[in-house]
């Protein structure tokens, strides 16, 4: 599968939200090709189909008031948490009933980006995501609409991870997280991630490009692509 690229750059969470939105609607309607959104978000928590709240440890008006904005959105999984330093991909692919799959090939490639970096990480069906021993790296959440993805992975780079601290992240209690950063005691280029995660995707998804494909994805992925 061949697919565009879209690097986000650092955006508030509604706008590449609502960016999501357009995009699948063009992707499901054949107007776009499949399409990775790559975004920073400044500091929100994000609550999923299976959330009720009571993994928040504060009230909405709480989080809001410390520089948090709170969303409850159509993806799998619970309360999460996202902010600068952390890479979130929201692959707009076509899986049709295939979900299962599509999150395993999510985790395989991060797991491809941790022992690139010489890190042993590891997926597990108990708990979705990518772990490095009890912590988790990258958490997953999806929806699926007309046989298209939406939503995806947020894997954390040179994450804030006390700012994980004010819930309880995925709704899971006895574990912790973690970022690169802290596993390998040194800050990393986001650039650097950004292309590593876009090389596994690709090897993941099986796709075999030339260089008339990167111009055609060019073409087709729009301004601030890459």
């Amino acid at each position: 599968m061949t697919f565009a690229v879209w690097d986000l750059g650092l955006r508030p969470y509604r706008e590449a939200w609502d960016l999501q939105k357009r995009v699948h609607a063009e992707v499901a309607a054949g107007k776009r090709p499949p399409t990775l959104l790559l975004v920073e978000h400044p500091r929100v928590i994000t609550l999923g189909r299976k959330a009720t709240g009571e993994n928040l440890l504060f009230s909405e008006a709480w989080y809001r008031a410390r520089g948090f904005e709170v969303y409850w959105v159509e993806r799998g999984g619970d309360v999460t948490y996202h902010g600068p330093g952390q890479l979130v991909g929201y692959p707009i692919f076509p899986v049709d009933r295939r979900v299962r799959d599509f999150l395993r090939k999510l985790e395989a490639a991060i797991v491809r980006v941790a022992a690139s970096y010489g890190i042993e990480a590891y997926a597990t069906p108990g708990y979705a995501g990518v772990w490095v021993g009890d912590e988790k790296l990258a958490a997953f959440g999806v929806a699926v609409k007309e046989g298209v993805a939406m939503h995806g992975f947020a894997l954390n780079v040179n994450t804030r991870l006390e700012d994980f601290s004010v819930i309880v992240p995925c709704g899971i209690r006895d574990k912790g997280v973690t970022s690169l950063q802290k596993l390998l005691g040194r800050t990393l280029a986001m650039d650097e991630v950004k292309a590593r995660v876009v090389g596994a995707l690709r090897e993941v998804f099986g796709e075999v490009r030339g260089a008339g494909d990167q111009a055609e994805e060019r073409a087709a992925a729009g301004p601030q692509e890459a």
